[in-house]
């Protein structure tokens, strides 16, 4: 039996709103309860397509999302105001009717982590944001080849100094270690060949440009092939190298899956599909979100939830979205919260899990979910009502409140948060309860 088989409902593992918030949680950034009524009323496999296909949400999105996303991108990259990108980035994670491609747009960020501190330009930033967001589900090839002629890239591992003569290891050794195969498949010696093959390749007034004087179009050898290699017939060895599937593998399963939740014999068995399917990302996806593994009870609450996370899912979650809040405002909540998008703190991008809780970062989350009661990330600042959602829901007293929050935000009917010192001052008691289970243990966990 394949290790990815596919989740059926048991009584051991029934189908129920924590799994529904699960699935929402870790991958599409918050289910509201109109959402998650209709999947967990329906079937497993349903709630999934509808993930897969951007058809899960179906509460706060914008009748002209896209023009609203590229206006407010257009007038972001004509800004030497980098908050301003950040929260055009926020707006689509809130709104877009895709949001999975949002979250995988987000790992190719990690993935492909170039930083605005050295490119300096906010257009090509946003320009390599598009890139990610396209390619999110291809087949990798498509996301390699583009991102050896993206600008922001190329001048952030020093494709521009890499020529004839003078190779530049930069951008190779990054590309064999982070972007591809890992450290241990490769040498010394691919490192400065594949270098040389990257000869040429600059950028020319804002776009790729490949000038051919400056390309070492001398022999090479590289991962056991001798010839004379540009950066095309360079990405087409690497990518039927074993090892890329590998490597690709254990992104996915560290973005879906919890830490020992997934063994050896699943990580491979999920490389060999992504072998034997061109490198499908898309694939590979829907294999592990349909599986019984990615719906385990050791799967479920399992990953310290990302800032980028925090900050979206009870905004989804308690409709906090008409009127819509600052996304300038929520983007400095994020720089508190460790996450500072289109500038990650290095090559190797930010390395996740737990160091995403720290004092300061931890004390930044309590803060922002008061501010986000209190209404002090709207502007001018609106206190949200949560009795009106709740009515709205037909929960009208206080049991049935704290019941429908602690299902919104936890997926757990059961769970009790206490609210002792945290709780500010001048709020109801249903209010305290919403802030205990937005700042407790398990608010940092999806």
């Amino acid at each position: 039996m394949s290790a990815w088989h596919r989740y059926q409902p048991t009584a051991q593992q029934p189908w129920n709103p924590g799994r529904v918030v699960h699935l929402y949680r870790r991958c599409i950034f918050g289910a509201t309860w109109n959402e998650l009524q209709r999947d967990v009323s329906g079937k497993p496999q349903d709630a999934v397509s509808r993930v897969l296909s951007d058809e899960a949400r179906v509460d706060g999105i914008p009748a002209d999302f896209t023009r609203l996303a590229d206006l407010i991108g257009n007038a972001a990259t004509q800004q030497p105001n980098p908050e301003r990108l950040k929260a055009w980035w926020i707006y689509r994670v809130l709104f877009s009717p895709a949001p999975l491609q949002e979250r995988l747009t987000f790992m190719w960020h990690n993935h492909f982590a170039t930083s605005n501190l050295k490119v300096k330009s906010l257009p090509y930033m946003q320009r390599q944001n598009e890139t990610l967001r396209k390619h999110a589900t291809a087949p990798f090839g498509d996301l390699l080849h583009a991102m050896l002629q993206d600008p922001a890239l190329l001048i952030w591992l020093d494709a521009p100094a890499n020529r004839r003569g003078h190779a530049n290891e930069n951008l190779s050794r990054e590309l064999l270690e982070l972007f591809t195969l890992g450290i241990g498949n490769y040498s010394e010696a691919d490192v400065k060949h594949i270098a040389r093959a990257l000869t040429g390749m600059t950028v020319k007034e804002g776009h790729f440009h490949f000038n051919p004087r400056r390309h070492d179009d001398g022999e090479q050898t590289i991962l056991g092939k001798t010839g004379h290699f540009d950066a095309d017939q360079l990405t087409e060895i690497l990518l039927h190298q074993p090892a890329i599937a590998r490597r690709l593998s254990d992104r996915l399963i560290t973005e879906f899956c919890g830490e020992g939740v997934v063994n050896d014999t699943a990580r491979n068995e999920l490389a060999l599909q992504l072998r034997t399917t061109n490198l499908d990302i898309g694939k590979a996806v829907e294999t592990i979100l349909r599986s019984e593994l990615f719906f385990s009870d050791a799967n479920i609450n399992s990953r310290i939830c990302d800032p980028l996370s925090f900050l979206i899912t009870p905004l989804r979650a308690l409709e906090l979205f008409d009127p819509p809040p600052s996304t300038l405002a929520l983007s400095e909540w994020l720089g508190r919260m460790g996450l500072d998008l289109f500038y990650p703190p290095n090559v190797a991008g930010w390395p996740g899990g737990r160091s995403w809780l720290t004092t300061r970062t931890v004390v930044a989350r309590a803060n922002y979910a008061t501010a986000m009661i209190s209404g002090d990330v709207y502007r001018p600042a609106d206190a949200p009502d949560l009795h009106a959602l709740a009515k709205k829901h037909s929960a009208t007293n206080s049991d049935e409140f704290e019941k429908m929050m602690n299902t919104l935000l936890l997926g757990d009917v059961n769970t009790k948060q206490t609210t002792e010192s945290i709780t500010p001052a001048g709020y109801s008691p249903e209010m305290n309860s919403v802030l205990a289970l937005l700042t407790g243990f398990h608010a940092h966990l999806n």
